[in-house]
């Protein structure tokens, strides 16, 4: 097997706000893994957050890359990634979620399958995905969630953790009049202390938000679950919600926990947890970072496992180069292709073709 990478820049469509940071683009470092004339591709984005810089990325994949060049097919190649045998405990866990697409959708070619069929789930996933309205003015956010609610979506989730709580109380209230029969989800990306939170959160279920993220900064899961125990809102974790020992220890102590593949290692690591908790009180958020449908599409083909789905990544960007899960409508689908089902939109692109 081969293994090449390219390095390209994802311009969002405009500035995404949150309350740790506004981001504007970020970079994508695409692994395509070649054998006996298919192509398998898979995505990792840089990230400030998670220390991941396109050098840094390119770097760890080249390293993968050489490893694979021992197995003699790709079928055995995941076998030895699901096994810790082709990418060690060192590796980061996007590097890892990104090789595990590469190769489920070299599998998924060969096969002649989509990647959710190799997954077991026979009809593929279609899922109303939430999509995000980061801290803007009012007037701002209630014009975007009217023309989300026109486009068909279901879901918003809207960022929160400004400097005056008071701007995010009311930047919900103009969304939830402006789409009265939308869901709202609430993200402050652990911008509030806990008594921030025990005030603030009967407040936002008045306004009809049906669940909030990470409202506590990370780094003391006890104290989340303490607030989610008595919270009037369900709580969803997510920065302190890593991986496999993370799901394990907030299991049962909280309403909800957000995979994202670049954040646990990949599919399998996704589908563990996702049985971990399986049956404990605790459901499944599927959430992504912002990237193109590439790096996307690996989470589409599990959306059916999830009671919430927050996958609109893609939809954010100025330009996505690559098409095949849809999502303009407010929902997003696997699809019957084989492998992941996404094509890249620009021609004469030789590396990822």
């Amino acid at each position: 097997m081969k293994a090449h990478l390219r390095t390209v820049r994802l311009e969002l469509a405009e500035p995404l706000r949150i309350s740790r940071a506004t981001m504007s683009a970020r970079e994508a470092v695409w692994l395509t893994v070649e054998h006996d004339g298919l192509r398998g591709h898979g995505e990792a984005v840089t990230s400030v957050y998670y220390g991941l810089d396109a050098e840094t990325l390119q770097g760890l994949f080249s390293a993968v890359g050489t490893d694979l060049g021992r197995f003699p097919d790709p079928e055995s190649a995941l076998e030895a990634l699901r096994a810790g045998e082709l990418a060690g405990p060192d590796t980061p866990p996007a590097v890892t979620a990104a090789v595990d697409a590469a190769l489920l959708d070299l599998v998924g070619k060969r096969a002649e399958r989509p990647v959710h069929r190799l997954l077991g789930t026979q009809v593929a996933p279609v899922t109303a995905t939430a999509r995000t309205i980061g801290i803007t003015s009012p007037l701002r956010a209630a014009a975007e969630a009217r023309c989300l609610a026109a486009s068909g979506f279901e879901v918003i989730k809207v960022k929160a953790g400004a400097p005056d709580p008071e701007d995010d109380l009311e930047r919900v209230r103009v969304i939830r009049d402006a789409a009265p029969r939308a869901r709202l989800l609430l993200d402050p990306n652990g911008a509030w202390s806990r008594a921030q939170a025990t005030t603030l959160l009967p407040r936002f279920a008045d306004l009809g938000v049906e669940a909030v993220e990470q409202p506590l900064a990370p780094g003391d899961p006890g104290a989340l679950g303490a607030l989610a125990e008595k919270s009037s809102l369900p709580v969803i974790a997510d920065e302190d919600a890593v991986g496999l020992d993370d799901a394990l220890r907030l299991a049962g102590r909280v309403q909800g926990i957000n995979v994202k593949l670049a954040k646990c290692g990949g599919v399998h690591a996704a589908l563990r947890i996702a049985e971990l908790i399986a049956g404990s009180g605790t459901e499944l958020m599927l959430g992504c970072l912002t990237a193109s449908t590439l790096g996307l599409a690996p989470a589409v083909h599990l959306a059916d496992r999830a009671r919430w789905a927050d996958l609109d990544g893609h939809l954010l960007l100025a330009h996505d180069p690559w098409t095949g899960i849809g999502g303009q409508d407010g929902f997003v689908r696997a699809g019957g292709l084989p492998g992941l089902g996404v094509e890249l939109r620009e021609v004469g692109r030789e590396d990822v073709a």
